[in-house]
C-alpha cells in the first residue's frame, strides 16, 4: 500500500472511533474550503486546533498515534513520542507554576489532531499539533503532494538520565553544526557566519509561506489569537522573552537574519572534501524524520554528485561547544533552521520546509486548475 494509502486507513479507522461532538473537533472542511485553518499552524503551548488526545479514549488516543506514525520514520516517530513526554519533565523543571490560563500549562494531552476533508478524497490532509510538534501533510490525487512545514522541538533539549547517560531528542544535528562551523572559522571563511550572536528563534515563525524579506515573528504573536495587553508578561514564559532581549538584535540584526530567496551563507560546492560529509549528516538528521517514501528519494538528489553545490549553510552563534546557537541550510527548495537559545540553550527548535511545496501549495493549484477551471 502506498504511503497515502496508509494515511487514508488510519485517518478513516480515528474517525470511526470518534463520537459525534469528538469529530466536530477533529474534522474540517477539505483543502480549498478553508485554507486559513489548514495553513494556520504553531509550535507554542497553544490551542492548535482539532481534538486533542486529553479528550480522547485510550483506543482512540491509539488509533491518532497510529496516524501520526504514518508521517514519520521509525526514528521520527521515538523523537516525537518523546517530545510529547518531555511535558512531565518540564513541568517539573519548572515546579509546577505554568497554567497559561488553563487547568495544567505543561500537558501531554494537548497534542491536537485534525483531519482536513475526508480520507481518500482527491485532496484531503491532516494534522498533529502541540507543544513543539507540528506534523503536516497533504494528499492530492492519491500521493502525498506536501509533507511540510515538519517543526520538532524538544525542552529540555539535553537532559541527564541514570548511569550517566544523556538524553538528547534531537540527536546530534547541534553538535554537528557547532563542528561545521569551527571547522569553517578556523580557515577563514567567514562567508558562513550570519552573525556573531544567536538569534532568540526561528526566522520563519509559524507562517504559512515563506516569502524573500520575512524577518524573526516575536514570541507574543506565536499564539492562536493575541495576549490581551497586561496579560502578557504572566502568560509568556519569562525566560523566552529574555532570551529575545539577550540576543542583543536590533531592527539591523533582524533585517541581517532575514530570510532570502537568493541563500545566505556558504554554499556547498565551496566545502571542502572533508566538510560535506558533515553537511550531508545534517540533511539525512533532518530529512530522515520523513518517512523512506519520502525522504529516500528527497537524499538521494544531495548523495549524487554535485547534489550539494548549491545548499547553502548559514550559521549565528558561538562556535563553542555550547551557549546559545542558530544556523539554516537553504536551497531553492529546502529549508532548515534550527535554533537554541532559551533556557541558557537548552530549549531547541527545528523545522523543515518545502519553499515550493508546503501544505501542497503547488499541487492544490494544479488540482484545482484541471478539475474546477482555476477556482
Amino acid at each position: 500500500m502506498s504511503l497515502a494509502g496508509e494515511m487514508a486507513r488510519a485517518a478513516d479507522s480515528w474517525l470511526a472511533s470518534l463520537a459525534d461532538d469528538q469529530r466536530e473537533d477533529a474534522q474540517h472542511p477539505g483543502p480549498g474550503r478553508d485554507d486559513a485553518e489548514r495553513t494556520t499552524w504553531f509550535y507554542t503551548p497553544t490551542d492548535h486546533g482539532g481534538l486533542p488526545l486529553g479528550q480522547q479514549r485510550p483506543r482512540q488516543q491509539g488509533l491518532a498515534m497510529q496516524l501520526l506514525a504514518t508521517g514519520l520514520s521509525v526514528e521520527g516517530y521515538a523523537v516525537v513520542a518523546t517530545v510529547m513526554g518531555l511535558e512531565n519533565v518540564l513541568d517539573r523543571v519548572e515546579q509546577w507554576t505554568r497554567d497559561w490560563g488553563r487547568e495544567r500549562g505543561r500537558d501531554p494531552g494537548l497534542y491536537y489532531f485534525r483531519v482536513f476533508g475526508s480520507p481518500g478524497d482527491n485532496a484531503w490532509g491532516w494534522r498533529c499539533g502541540g507543544h513543539h510538534v507540528s506534523v503536516n501533510y497533504t494528499i492530492v490525487d492519491g500521493r502525498v503532494a506536501s509533507c511540510t512545514p515538519c517543526f520538532i522541538g524538544a525542552h529540555p533539549a539535553k537532559t541527564t538520565l541514570l548511569a550517566n547517560g544523556t538524553l538528547m531528542p534531537l540527536g546530534d544535528i547541534e553538535p554537528i553544526a557547532r563542528e561545521l562551523a569551527r571547522e569553517l572559522e578556523e580557515r577563514g571563511e567567514g562567508a558562513a557566519l550570519l552573525h556573531p550572536s544567536a538569534i532568540s528563534d526561528i526566522v520563519s515563525g509559524n507562517r504559512a509561506r515563506v516569502r524573500d524579506g520575512d524577518e524573526m515573528i516575536h514570541m507574543q504573536d506565536l499564539w492562536r489569537g493575541r495576549f490581551a495587553e497586561g496579560r502578557l508578561v504572566s502568560l509568556l514564559d519569562q525566560n523566552d522573552t529574555d532570551a529575545e532581549a539577550a540576543s542583543g538584535y536590533g531592527p539591523e540584526d533582524h533585517r541581517t537574519l532575514a530570510l532570502t530567496a537568493r541563500p545566505k551563507g556558504i554554499r556547498g560546492g565551496a566545502l571542502r572534501a572533508g566538510e560535506q560529509p558533515r553537511l550531508l549528516e545534517l540533511i539525512a538528521g533532518y530529512l530522515g524524520r520523513f518517512p523512506e517514501e519520502i525522504a529516500d528519494p528527497w537524499l538521494a538528489r544531495y548523495r549524487a554528485d554535485g547534489g550539494l553545490d548549491d545548499l547553502y549553510f548559514a550559521y549565528a552563534g558561538e562556535r563553542v561547544s555550547h551557549g546559545p546557537v542558530y544556523y539554516r541550510l537553504q536551497d531553492e527548495r529546502l529549508l532548515v533552521e534550527y535554533d537554541n537559545t532559551q533556557y541558557n540553550a537548552n530549549h531547541a527548535h527545528s523545522v523543515v520546509r518545502d519553499l515550493t511545496a508546503d501544505f501542497g501549495a503547488d499541487a492544490l493549484a494544479e488540482h484545482r486548475q484541471l478539475f474546477h477551471g482555476g477556482v
